[in-house]
């Protein structure tokens, strides 16, 4: 089951962050089409935020077509994300767990390498034609 982490110095909006990180659980394969979501009193317990935040988030999902609402049982995964599942690239991974190590040693924070990493992704798209 996956376990949300609200990061309140983000400036995303923590329904936003379960909804991402839900997509993300999904595109790793970590969610699987069947799987229950944890409850909203769970998440609510788990991370100390509002429960209209997390139903937000559910309500999101559930427009976007990933998950069902069902009353009474809870909110289940209708499918997965397109593409690859990301976990059969377990290379990529290491290397991307090494750059994070040495970014991490080099000092910075994980808002530092997250910004770090997306002005990278970003540039490479421009670079490439395709943002």
């Amino acid at each position: 089951m996956i376990e949300y982490r609200i990061n309140t110095r983000s400036g995303v909006a923590p329904y936003l962050q379960i909804v991402q990180q839900t997509k993300h659980a999904l595109r790793l394969r970590l969610l699987q089409k069947g799987d229950q979501l944890p409850t909203v009193k769970e998440v609510v317990a788990s991370v100390a935020i509002n429960p209209n935040t997390v139903l937000k988030a559910y309500r999101e999902l559930e427009r976007e077509g990933l998950v069902q609402g069902r009353p009474g049982l809870g909110t289940f995964v209708l499918k997965t994300m397109d593409g690859p599942a990301l976990a059969h690239y377990p290379a990529l991974s290491r290397g991307f767990a090494r750059w994070v190590a040495r970014a991490r040693k080099a000092g910075l924070d994980e808002e530092a390498i997250s910004a770090l990493f997306e002005s990278t992704l970003r540039g490479s798209l421009h670079e490439e034609g395709i943002a």
